[in-house]
């Protein structure tokens, strides 16, 4: 598309190079910007131009651009509109979505931007009208009827009992109090969204000081509040059964029609289905669906055709009568998901990709005229490592599954999985006041299909023993999570297997067992970003195997060799130092470097041989999207939830959590029994469609989140209020309680972050905070493993400070081997000792304080004083604190302090700063 200044309007330069939201009201037939304070706020006589600027995880800006007509908008200005999205698209590259929003009728995508509702003003432009003088010792009464599940749709209507109905929820606003009427046809989730248009109306025009009232359709005036809510009518009288406001509640789309439009005018493309050869790149189409119309423009049309293809779209509208439709205009390329799914064929694009193209060329020509360009065109992401988000000092247990059987492995066993088996583990780790859980299946490649089931039986088993309070999590080999490597830390999977599952399989179809051998020949990859996060997966050992980007270990019995790729760096390195002590410890490798390999080397692989250089990156996590789900006779149907929050996930429902990635299937309290059994099929089905054209592998990880247990790796996607979920009630009556009662608690955060911490202090502090420690921020102390054993209180307390000090010394040294989660056995061995540890640390704390230790001031001792006392033990901050002091900062004395178990002493030392 040729793009000229002169047809660019002056007001959208600079427009769309940050993400947030741009508004410009049409004055004259000129787009004029709207402050940030005024947006949300709209005239029924006026037309607006709406850009929302979006930055994706990789670095791209997305633009979508709505233009809004309110309904007494004049033709003109609805046209001007019209035509200035197609100049905005023109500054962004020309590659934006355009969305057509009438009042009253807007999209859900558009009211996500100004949650949770709009209540367009009376007046406009045309008419003279800019704001009105509010007499603060006056209120007008109001009437306003509500419509939506997830985006709420408010409209102002005349304040009679004739605008009631059993169908819809009415919201009565008067000066003192607020009514909300709920017709006794509407839902739950309907009446729950309601309210925030209630708390809306009350903190906008009562500084949220009144009182709110909520009305059931059918409670007569026996019923103080109803009664009074039936008093400004005039008193009760029967509503009429059908709906007052004569406008169908539920449209459907029609069947497309594809017109072409060539110079302003339209003809049908004739076709027996609807395909993407149909459309020719120098053209502009309309794809009539009765209540949306896309307009699609192919990207050697001009600036001109693309405004002649709106306009021929706004005519259509008044031609067919439906006014009200949406008008959605896509450029070839950039199509969203919705047009695509119009289709009977799209052929899949290879990946997402940003219009740079376009947009590279607008900016080169805005340069030239001297205006500032920078963010429009998209600078290279910022690569982050990828975070666990869970606490990785919990418990482990795995098992591998032997028919219908599972067999516990032990602690020196638990990381070693075989490909041609499956494995079930479960992970528990300290959360918010309490222990949480993680239930999972890994299906090795090789693995049989029967025992895939088998192992989802026993695991869905084990889940219903703990009442469904664990998280549930299915995955295939090589696509396995953050979560689960620093679950495991060091990780190995060796060709073969070891299960009856997959020796009768091998068997029966006479195929090699190529299960591994210590004492033959095998070819580990080794990869990972750390020591707590590293694994080595058996190959073929053939040169072919081998990639310039990774570092492999080759052995063949006490011969090991260890060969490092061109591209890697030291760390990767060093993590092959550490597999080695896993597969072959205690003898020392013959180090190849790529381009320098020995004869010997190359015989055990059967000779030299191409291979590639190219690093295997596995599938990056996307931008989140929330989507609602119903599972009808087990056709799924799914709805997304734009610019979603904690509260769009309703305790009735179950959501998708799609971060491409990953899948979650949120469960609500209130989902019947039969309903949260099928979160697994709904995942899977959600997987097989790819609603969203992701090209979802159909290996992608599942994880079921039930309602309360949600964990930190789930809640980091929204602004959490763990309060919340942890309410009692339906939808409705867990926000009633919130406005009646107030803002609910905010819980401190499930996960205590290390960050600031020095590695050497992380590894003394943790002794004292918990038996069995790692910090994932740091590699692990050069130290060797420690085992608990059953001994004496003193004696352990000993050994603890001793393995402290040596990890304080070895933080100077090459970290060498990592401290992994316990196993069950090691823990149920140590419960009474630590037990006994609490109690003895606590008298020597006492013990401590009766020794006289010298008393500082509150203010030198918090972690963040300007004048820091030194030369103390900082993990006793408190301890240096007067009995006075103390008792202030803590509210009880010192003893009954240390008596608390040590997770309390540590949450109750950081919220006082002295930790």
């Amino acid at each position: 598309m040729a793009v000229s200044m002169k047809d660019l309007d002056p007001a959208f330069h600079g427009a769309g190079q940050k993400a947030g939201m741009e508004i410009w009201r049409i004055e004259n037939f000129c787009p004029v910007l709207v402050p940030k304070s005024s947006h949300g706020k709209f005239f029924m006589g006026d037309s607006y131009v709406i850009l929302k600027t979006t930055a994706s995880k990789n670095g791209a800006l997305r633009h979508d651009i709505h233009y809004w007509l309110g309904k007494d908008t004049s033709q003109d200005e609805a046209g001007a509109a019209a035509i200035k999205t197609v100049e905005l698209d023109a500054v962004l590259g020309g590659r934006a979505v355009q969305y057509r929003e009438i009042q009253g009728h807007e999209s859900e995508k558009f009211l996500s931007y100004f949650k949770p509702c709009i209540i367009p003003q009376q007046g406009g432009m045309a008419s003279g009208f800019n704001h009105v003088e509010v007499n603060e010792n006056s209120h007008e009464t109001r009437l306003y009827v509500c419509r939506g599940k997830h985006a709420v749709h408010v409209k102002e209507v005349p304040f009679a009992r004739s605008s009631l109905n059993h169908d819809d929820i009415f919201i009565l606003d008067t000066k003192s109090k607020i009514f909300q009427f709920n017709g006794s046809n509407s839902s739950i989730q309907e009446r729950a969204k309601a309210l925030e248009v209630v708390q809306y109306i009350k903190d906008a025009y009562h500084d949220g000081k009144c009182e709110v009232a909520a009305v059931e359709d059918g409670k007569l005036m026996a019923d103080v509040e109803a009664g009074e809510f039936w008093g400004f009518f005039g008193g009760f009288a029967p509503l009429p059964r059908k709906a007052a406001l004569g406008e169908a509640r539920n449209e459907e789309a029609s069947p497309g029609k594809l017109l072409c439009v060539d110079k302003g005018e339209t003809t049908q493309v004739e076709s027996d289905s609807l395909t993407r050869e149909l459309l020719e790149t120098n053209k502009c189409y309309l794809l009539d669906c009765g209540i949306e119309i896309y307009v699609w423009v192919g990207k050697s049309t001009s600036l001109e055709e693309r405004k002649s293809a709106v306009t021929a779209a706004e005519e259509l509208l008044n031609k067919t009568d439906q006014p009200k439709a949406h008008v959605i205009r896509v450029t070839e390329g950039s199509e969203t998901v919705m047009f695509c799914s119009k289709f009977d064929s799209w052929p899949q694009q290879a990946g997402v990709t940003a219009p740079e193209e376009g947009r590279g060329k607008v900016a080169a020509l805005l340069k030239r005229q001297g205006l500032n360009v920078k963010g429009l065109v998209k600078s290279d992401p910022i690569k982050e490592e990828p975070q666990p988000y869970i606490d990785c000092t919990g418990n482990l247990q795995v098992w591998r599954v032997d028919g219908d059987q599972k067999t516990l492995l032990s602690s020196s066993d638990q990381s070693k999985f075989y490909s041609g088996d499956c494995y079930i583990f479960q992970y528990t780790y300290p959360g918010e006041n309490k222990d949480e859980h993680l239930v999972g299946t890994w299906f090795g490649k090789k693995s049989t299909e029967e025992d895939k089931v088998q192992a989802t039986l026993l695991a869905n088993k084990l889940v219903e023993s703990m009442k469904s309070q664990a998280v549930q999590t299915r995955l295939y080999e090589g696509k396995e999570t953050i979560q689960f490597f620093s679950i495991f830390q060091s990780f190995i999977v060796y060709k073969g297997g070891i299960s009856s599952g997959y020796k009768n399989f091998i068997t029966e179809n006479e195929i090699v067992d190529e299960t591994y051998a210590e004492d033959g020949l095998a070819l580990f990859k080794v990869q990972g970003s750390g020591p707590d996060n590293m694994q080595a997966i058996q190959v073929e050992p053939v040169g072919l195997s081998l990639n310039s980007s990774y570092c492999y270990i080759l052995h063949n019995g006490d011969t090991v060799f260890t060969w490092y790729g061109s591209q890697t760096s030291p760390e990767n390195q060093e993590l092959v130092e550490r597999q080695l002590d896993h597969i072959k410890p205690n003898i020392q490798p013959k180090v190849q470097k790529e381009g320098a390999e020995t004869e010997h080397f190359w015989d055990l692989l059967g000779g030299k041989s191409e291979y590639t250089n190219q690093k295997i990156e596995k599938d990056l996590e996307g931008d989140p999207h929330l989507l609602s789900c119903d599972f009808p006779n087990g056709n799924l149907k799914v709805k997304e939830i734009f610019n979603f929050t904690q509260d769009d996930l309703m305790t009735e429902d179950i959501f998708i959590l799609d971060c491409h990635s990953a899948i979650f299937v949120w469960v609500g309290q209130q989902v019947d029994v039969n309903r949260k059994r099928q979160a697994l099929k709904i995942a899977e089905a959600f997987i097989e469609h790819d609603f969203l054209h992701e090209k979802l592998s159909p290996e992608t990880p599942i994880f079921i989140v039930m309602e309360g247990f949600e964990p930190p790796f789930f809640t980091r996607f929204f602004t959490w209020d763990s309060a919340k979920s942890s309410m009692h009630g339906n939808s409705y009556q867990r926000k009633l309680a919130l406005i009646k009662n107030g803002v609910t608690p905010t819980v401190e955060s499930r996960q205590t972050s290390s960050k600031g911490r020095s590695p050497a202090f992380n590894a003394l502090a943790a002794t004292f905070e918990n038996p069995n420690p790692r910090n994932l921020s740091t590699p692990p102390p050069a130290v060797s493993k420690l085992h608990p054993k059953v001994v004496a209180p003193d004696s352990e307390k000993l050994a603890s400070r001793s393995a402290a000090i040596a990890a304080l010394t070895a933080t100077f040294e090459p970290p060498r081997e990592s401290v992994a989660p316990k196993s069950s056995k090691e823990t149920t061995m140590n419960s009474g000792v630590s037990d006994l540890t609490i109690e003895e640390d606590a008298k020597e704390n006492e013990a401590d304080i009766d020794e006289g230790l010298p008393i500082f001031p509150y203010e030198r001792l918090k972690t963040s004083s300007t004048d820091p006392v030194t030369e103390i033990d900082i993990t006793k901050r408190e301890a240096y604190l007067s009995s006075e002091e103390f008792k202030e900062k803590f509210n009880m004395p010192k003893a009954a302090f240390y008596k608390l178990p040590k997770w309390k002493q540590n949450k109750l030392k950081m919220a006082v700063h002295l930790f």
